[in-house]
């Protein structure tokens, strides 16, 4: 198989003429930067992913991560690879340079990490989640705390976890029973066990720092008593000078579907009565601090079922192109006709393009919400961060979810287009799909998101800020709408965004009713078509752009010229593949999105008023 696993085309189209991103050159906090830098960057990421994280994706897979004497071993082949990984300042790629980062915006790391992650997912977990960990640190520490942990995390010396879910408290974190007790010393003991802890434990870094999640003793109980600690796998002294094993050891692995080679753990803490940590913030706000970390990884998560799924479509596409197997439509009668590959069949370019128009729309839903990370960052004014923060709190649960799930689909569709191959481990798509699924599961699963986004997001601010989504959205339609051949997908996009509006004014009043069950039945259906109209609109503003370009490349031809020029023009047939993608979403995808909007105004309630009993079973 061809080892293509980011479409790097499609990357510099997303972040040069879609968003933008050498804008952020102009500002103080990224001058040192110019574009050919960034370039240099994705193609150095492109280079480590092929050579050296690509080949541990299947031996990984195979040897898995094992829990032996008491530790936990990574597969033997993640070592080579995690030393150039952290050699190359990529655990920590957002992140200022003096704490060792690359001090990078957030949508070209995005572009580096689609190699990174791309290639094998499960192995870069190891490294990422020191730098998720230690933003917290970052924002809510004291400076001593700082000056401890947060350069050899960032720089993958230390690595890092994230602590919240105990056997009998999974989405509901604030039913934990982990307990911290203040010592005479400042530090607390704390005492509890917790599971499904990624990366809890591993032998390529010489410290973990665990954020954990537990209750003061008379704290208030639910969330409002909850306290965040760092709790050092091996104690460090003031000096910075590694101590003493701590308390906190894991218990096991998890066997799972997927991501084998990264290990699940269960953690126990204080089983010998000696586990320390350390107060990060303030007594009873750890899940203000946590949050803060959940909400970066739930964009995280939706990435990774992106890449996932653009890993998927880009094997498949190779090898529709390469599979030899039976003969043109046109010519299925005639026994002498020559075998064609596959992707001259239409239903195998059904589910290719199905999958790329999916792929391209989530690209350009990620760097988006990635821009508006950076712009938060770059912003002038409080008016302008508020407005880009908006946006940000709003798509996260729609890149989390609608990713996930389209991610894992988008897998599905690949091992179909594979055959009887795309069933064994042969070839890729299998070990992909199963590495997917937990990206729907991870840090709330997409349900939760749904809940999230009915519940709080669509009503922040009165409205306002879902109102500026559709003002986002509205500004490309009338773009599109001054463009005679994009009118008619202009026009169609603008129906679904004022149906969208009313779907998200009734399902949200809904809500406050008495029949709120009802309403929150429908949150995960709401998400979804949410979803699919932002993808519209990404299609939509990515056919805006591609049409003039494609008419100063192949303006005035026509018929056998025309096809004859894409063929021998790579440039030509991108921003005609845009046009082709736009179309197909716009005109295939989006009616079946309206009749979903549909059902939601319908309201039906028949979930909620089903009896338990009549489910069966």
């Amino acid at each position: 198989m061809a080892q293509i696993i980011a479409d790097r085309r499609d990357i510099e189209f997303v972040l040069y003429e879609q968003i933008n991103a050498e804008t952020l050159l102009k500002h103080e906090k990224y001058r040192e930067f110019n574009r050919k830098t960034f370039d240099l960057i994705i193609s150095e990421a492109r280079q480590l992913a092929i050579k050296e994280i690509l080949p541990t994706f299947a031996e990984g897979d195979r040897d898995g991560a094992r829990f032996e004497n008491g530790q936990v071993k990574v597969p033997a082949c993640y070592h080579r690879a995690f030393k150039h990984f952290v050699a190359g300042e990529w655990t920590a790629m957002i992140a200022d340079p003096e704490l060792g980062g690359q001090g990078l915006p957030m949508v070209i790391a995005e572009a580096a990490s689609e190699y990174l992650v791309g290639a094998n997912y499960a192995f870069t977990l190891y490294g990422f989640i020191g730098h998720a960990a230690g933003e917290m640190i970052e924002l809510f520490g004291t400076q001593a705390q700082k000056e401890l942990f947060l350069k050899k995390m960032y720089t993958g010396q230390w690595s890092g976890t994230m602590q919240l879910t105990e056997p009998h408290a999974g989405s509901d974190v604030g039913a934990l029973s982990t307990t911290a007790v203040k010592n005479p010393d400042g530090t607390y003991s704390l005492t509890g066990n917790k599971i499904f802890i990624t990366a809890g434990d591993q032998d390529l870094t010489e410290n973990i720092i665990h954020p954990v999640l537990a209750r003061i003793e008379g704290a208030p109980a639910g969330s409002k008593g909850i306290s965040l600690f760092l709790v050092p796998k091996i104690w460090v002294n003031d000096d910075g000078s590694l101590g003493e094993q701590n308390d906190i050891v894991c218990t096991g692995i998890e066997e799972k579907m997927g991501i084998h080679g990264s290990a699940t753990c269960s953690m126990t803490l204080g089983g010998k009565g000696k586990c320390r940590g350390l107060l990060l913030g303030q007594e009873n706000k750890g899940m203000r601090v946590m949050f803060h970390m959940m909400n970066n990884a739930r964009l995280a998560t939706g990435f990774i079922g992106f890449m996932c799924g653009s890993a998927a479509y880009l094997y498949a596409l190779d090898y529709a192109r390469q599979r030899q197997q039976g003969r043109d439509l046109e010519k299925i009668m005639d026994a002498e006709a020559t075998q064609v590959p596959i992707i001259r069949h239409p239903d195998v370019r059904r589910m290719l393009l199905w999958m790329k128009t999916h792929v391209e729309g989530m690209r350009s839903l990620i760097y988006f919400t990635a821009s508006c990370f950076d712009k938060i960052k770059c912003a002038r004014s409080d008016e302008e961060r508020d407005y880009y923060q908006g946006l940000l709190d709003m798509l996260t649960p729609i890149v989390k979810s609608y990713c996930s799930d389209r991610g894992f689909d988008i897998c599905v569709q690949a091992i179909q287009v594979f055959g009887g191959y795309g069933y064994t481990q042969d070839y890729p798509v299998e070990q992909l799909l199963r590495d997917c699924k937990i990206s729907s599961i991870y840090e709330g699963t997409n349900g939760i998101q749904a809940m999230d986004l009915l519940g709080r997001k669509l009503g922040m601010k009165n409205g306002t800020v879902f109102m500026n989504l559709l003002q986002e959205m509205q500004a490309t339609i009338r773009r599109a709408l001054a463009i005679p051949e994009l009118k008619e997908l202009g026009s169609k996009l603008e129906s679904a965004v004022s149906r969208l509006g009313e779907t998200a004014m009734h399902i949200g009043k809904s809500a406050m009713s008495p029949d709120f069950k009802t309403a929150f039945a429908f949150a995960q259906p709401f998400q979804d078509v949410m979803g699919d109209v932002i993808l519209a609109w990404m299609h939509l503003w990515r056919a805006v752009l591609a049409l003039p370009r494609l008419n100063d490349l192949v303006g005035g031809l026509s018929g056998i010229a025309r096809e004859e020029e894409l063929s021998r023009n790579k440039e030509a047939a991108f921003y005609d593949g845009q046009l082709h993608t736009a179309s197909y979403f716009i005109n295939a995808l989006l009616p079946l999105t309206l009749g979903k909007m549909e059902a939601i105004g319908g309201g039906d309630n028949s979930v909620i008023a089903i009896h338990e009993a009549s489910f069966g079973g």
